[in-house]
């Protein structure tokens, strides 16, 4: 069983992040040539920043500012004007994958210190540990005062002694991860320049979207069924269900990934057993957004992809794990679907998902959504 939420087109929300914060920290941003980043996570998550990345560039012009975060992360910066550079690391206090291994204690000291001397030697002034509603910004600021940079600001409600140099307490109740990031600038006293997740196309990657496509311009639905996360992923063998049943209706699929998802690509098409549903090769993040702008509809997965349809305006039905928050992460001003499974998202029926999808593009669905 698996309820289908529509997420109705677009609100502005600019004001959103104001209108709870007063300015608690007012720092001028002016006085520092080099500011850090921090946002642990994926790319999806640096994503997320860039409406946050748009207001500190409007208020430092001609600061440099690097963003810290994990290699997937790291693959937002050809698409955001906003940032000089990437710092990549993958220290303690990043969000990991559980596993059963034991952690190698010494590897991870050593890496930690490596990443601490790495950001001394840089010579940031000042530092912004932005966070999630369930991360603690406190270990990213101690290594900030470990680096030396003058100015530490964090998201908290909770005291740390010397470690943060500017806390603003964070709002109160669930709040999407866009206005989260933005009530901290507003906090330190960066006007909010707007909350649309925007990126900037190169127009190479634009050609070479062309090109992958085989400058075809028959409509189709893209498919990314990849994810960083396992307990986000919907399965393949649904993927392909759903990918035959939006063929079905005449919208060609292009299933794509990244590089290291090829084989679960060929599994989701060859499982479809369907001539309209075929495989497109991997390419750059760039390329890939170009691809996304081209397409009718995103059938994916809470993941990157996801981020990427709402910034270039392209219809997403997505499939949701029943622990996920999606008020903290969901498109806002593109028409979508989520249709979430009662426990997780494998328990989402094909059929659901496929007809959310229909539905985006004022289809008529084949079967009917449950609401």
């Amino acid at each position: 069983m698996s309820a289908t939420f529509h997420m109705p087109a677009p609100r502005p929300a600019a004001a959103a992040a104001q209108a709870s914060a007063e300015v608690q920290s007012h720092v001028d941003w002016t006085d520092f040539g080099r500011i850090l980043v921090v946002r642990p996570g994926n790319f999806g998550d640096a994503l997320m920043l860039t409406p946050a990345l748009r207001a500190l560039r409007a208020a430092a012009p001609d600061s440099r500012i690097d963003l810290l975060t994990s290699p997937s992360g790291a693959a937002a910066r050809e698409l955001v004007a906003a940032l000089d550079g990437v710092v990549v690391g993958t220290p303690s206090w990043y969000d990991r994958a559980t596993g059963t291994a034991p952690v190698d204690i010494r590897r991870c000291a050593w890496q930690e210190q490596a990443l601490i001397g790495s950001l001394a030697k840089r010579g940031y002034e000042a530092m912004i540990v932005f966070t999630s509603a369930t991360q603690s910004p406190w270990a990213a600021a101690h290594a900030g005062l470990l680096a030396g940079i003058e100015v530490r600001a964090v998201h908290s409600a909770e005291t740390g002694g010397l470690v943060a140099s500017h806390s603003v307490r964070p709002p109160e109740g669930p709040v999407h991860q866009i206005d989260r990031a933005l009530h901290l600038l507003h906090g330190l006293g960066v006007p909010v320049k707007g909350a649309a997740v925007r990126v900037d196309i190169p127009e190479r990657a634009r050609a070479a979207a062309d090109i992958a496509l085989g400058g075809s311009s028959t409509p189709f639905a893209l498919l990314t069924p990849g994810c960083t996360r396992d307990d986000l992923r919907y399965s393949a063998t649904g993927f392909a269900t759903t990918a035959a049943m939006i063929a079905d209706s005449g919208l060609p699929v292009l299933v794509t990934g990244s590089p290291r998802e090829r084989d679960l690509v060929a599994e989701v098409v060859s499982r479809a057993r369907h001539p309209g549903v075929r495989a497109l090769e991997p390419v750059s993040v760039a390329v890939l957004a170009a691809v996304i702008a081209r397409a009718e509809v995103l059938v994916g997965n809470d993941s990157g992809p996801m981020h990427l349809a709402e910034a270039v305006g392209t219809p997403v039905a997505i499939a949701y794990g029943g622990a996920d928050r999606d008020e903290d992460t969901r498109p806002r001003l593109v028409r979508a679907r989520l249709v979430r499974g009662t426990v997780s998202c494998l328990d989402i029926a094909p059929a659901d998902l496929a007809s959310a999808a229909l539905a985006v593009l004022h289809r008529a669905p084949s079967l009917p959504l449950t609401n």
